[in-house]
């Protein structure tokens, strides 16, 4: 079983046999929601339905489809001391064998909740925010990276999207409400174009600056020779990744300012829906 897992794609090419199991109700605690999937193929599987012995008894159900060998199309389990679990919940599994319809079905659902996921926008494709887009991409996030540079851009992972712009402050007007804007050019001028921007919206989740103290209170000061008022940079998350971790590493920065964008987003979230 191989679980430095490569990209669905990869997955869904090299494995022809397989079994998409689904969540399809859960009832109580569980360790994943509906809708988490995973693919079994005869010695390999892609993604996680939530470990333990749930998923064991999911990989052996599977590839028992896989081998014709009975396996049933449904489970119902209960999350208790018999398969040596203490969620207390159940957890209703769907087996479909994954044959070309089912694999066009499940990639047209990942593909519409992939729409749905909230955006974030990374202003510059340094080494800081290379190593948040990589951090970002393994989350439930669509990630965006906007640079003046297209040397930078091609740095990238694939799965970024990423946007060649002369005047990268230009686009904050058209992100989607709710989204996360994180700062992080090569250009403390820019840095603060793209910031008045970002601040003077009132709908985004998040927007943050990777920067000092001094830095700042030298936007402030900006914002206010720009005619603009100080208060503004009250809204502005800086430095980005918080104070909690003394340690300036592009991957530790990114993984402290991944933890914070969720959290904004989730809260942000919760109270447009309440």
């Amino acid at each position: 079983m191989n679980y430095l897992q490569d990209s669905l794609d990869a997955f869904l090419a090299r494995e022809y046999r397989l079994v998409i199991v689904e969540i399809a109700e859960v009832r109580g605690s569980t360790p994943r929601d509906e809708d988490a999937f995973m693919l079994v193929a005869p010695t390999d599987v892609y993604g996680t339905i939530g470990g333990g012995r749930l998923e064991f008894i999911a990989i052996e159900n599977a590839r028992k489809l896989l081998a014709e060998a009975g396996g049933e199309k449904s489970l119902d389990v209960p999350l208790g001391p018999d398969i040596g679990q203490c969620c207390g919940g159940r957890v209703a599994l769907r087996f479909t064998i994954g044959d070309d319809e089912a694999r066009s079905a499940l990639l047209r659902k990942l593909k519409a909740r992939e729409q749905a996921e909230p955006q974030v926008w990374l202003f510059g494709a340094g080494h800081v925010g290379r190593a948040l887009s990589d951090a970002l991409i393994l989350l439930p996030l669509q990630v965006f990276v906007v640079e003046t540079r297209q040397v930078e851009l091609d740095l990238l992972t694939f799965e970024v999207h990423g946007r060649l712009a002369a005047m990268p402050e230009a686009m904050v007007s058209d992100i989607p409400a709710g989204s996360a804007v994180v700062i992080i050019t090569h250009d403390h001028a820019l840095d603060f174009l793209i910031a008045r921007e970002a601040l003077a919206r009132t709908d985004l989740a998040y927007v943050g600056m990777i920067g000092s103290k001094t830095k700042r209170a030298s936007f402030a000061s900006w914002l206010e020779q720009e005619g603009a008022e100080r208060s503004m940079a009250e809204g502005l998350v800086l430095p980005i990744g918080g104070k909690a971790v003394h340690d300036k590493r592009p991957e530790v920065i990114a993984a402290m300012t991944a933890a914070e964008i969720l959290t904004a987003i989730s809260t942000y979230r919760a109270s447009e829906r309440s």
